[in-house]
Parts: C-alpha cells; structure tokens; sequence
C-alpha cells in the first residue's frame, strides 16, 4: 500500500472514530422543557373565539432539539401576515385565560428598521436568552411570541407578575440588554392591553 493510501485511510478512519463519538455523546439538557405554538389568525372564521387556530407544535428540552427545530421552522419572518409563533414554557399555554399568565402581562418591542432581519435576529437573541437562562427573573417568564403583520412586526415577552415592579424593571432591562436596541419598550397588562405601564 502506497504511503498516500495509508495516510488516505488513517484521515478516514479519524474522521469516522470523530462522527462515532460524537453521535454516542449525550444531549445537552436544558433547565426546563420549553413548548412552540403557532397561531395564524389570516382567515378567522367569523364568530369564533380567539385562540381557536391556536396549535401545540412541539416541545423540547436539549439544545441540539432547539437548534434543530429553529434551522427548521422557527423563522418569524418566513411566517404569513397575521400569524404569531409562540415559545413558552411547556405547559403554559400562550393564552392570557392561562393561569401561569393570568396575572401577568407583558413587554412589547416594535420592530421598525429592516423589519425582516432585525425581528429574526431579535427573535434568536431572545430564545437564547430564555433557553439559556439569562434572566435572573427566568421563573417570572412565561414565554415570547412573535407577531407578523402587514403594517408592522413585534415581540412580546410575558410574565406572570404585573404588580411586582421591581421584577418587571429588571425583566425589561435585561431583556433590551439582550436584544441590543436603543428604542423604547413596554410593559402592557394582560387586563389592561390598551394602557403602558412602564416604558425602558
């Protein structure tokens, strides 16, 4: 066998002892199972209920399942006008009625320049941070959507808390941190959607 052809077999056989090794590591665990909704309310039929076109798509718990799923399908700005794509924590359903988020409310980014772009890299930053466990305030958090509309995109980080505002603040506080913005957020009731509490 010629020196080439040895050296030829010895890269194979690392490369193939590497691709072994790596398939029997275990997966990355996360600290908390985490579930992705979908809601698209394009053509609501007349007289239903909100929430009816809500659906459960999945839910996870390791790191390579949440990259895998995000290379896939949790791209806001591949969404259709008028649908949300909702990341919560697994058995909390992304519904104000929802008890987890009935005393809750939530912070608000409006997403205004390179609409496309910036919502999805929002979008990561933001999964990341909840995934990863960024918040110091993580069990006050019960999830984030992204909503796709004609005129403009969001993002919405719920809690469970509205009263506690030292809680709040520091929610909002990290969470610009993390999103790298200079605009305003806000913090809405779920009770009082129309009314801002608090801006950072």
């Amino acid at each position: 066998m010629a020196t080439e052809d040895v050296n030829e077999a010895l890269a194979a056989a690392e490369v193939t002892a590497i691709e072994s090794t790596e398939k029997q590591q275990p997966p990355h665990k996360l600290e908390r199972k985490w579930s992705l909704w979908f809601d698209n309310q394009s053509k609501p039929k007349q007289g239903a209920a909100w929430g009816v076109s809500l659906r459960k798509a999945c839910t996870f718990d390791t790191v390579e399942d949440f990259w895998g799923l995000h290379e896939t399908i949790f791209v806001p700005s591949r969404l259709t006008p008028n649908a949300d794509i909702h990341m919560f924590k697994a058995g909390v359903e992304p519904k104000w009625e929802d008890p987890e988020c009935a005393n809750g409310g939530k912070w608000t980014y409006v997403v205004t320049n390179n609409r496309k772009q910036a919502l999805d890299k929002a979008w990561l930053e933001t999964l990341m941070a909840l995934v990863g466990e960024q918040f110091d305030e993580a069990d006050e958090i019960c999830g984030v959507v992204a909503s796709v509309r004609q005129k403009q995109d969001k993002l919405s980080l719920w809690t469970r808390t509205k009263s506690n505002e030292a809680v709040l603040m520091g929610i909002g506080k990290k969470w610009k941190e993390i999103l790298d913005v200079t605009d305003k957020i806000s913090f809405t009731n779920h009770d009082d959607a129309r009314r801002s509490r608090f801006s950072v």
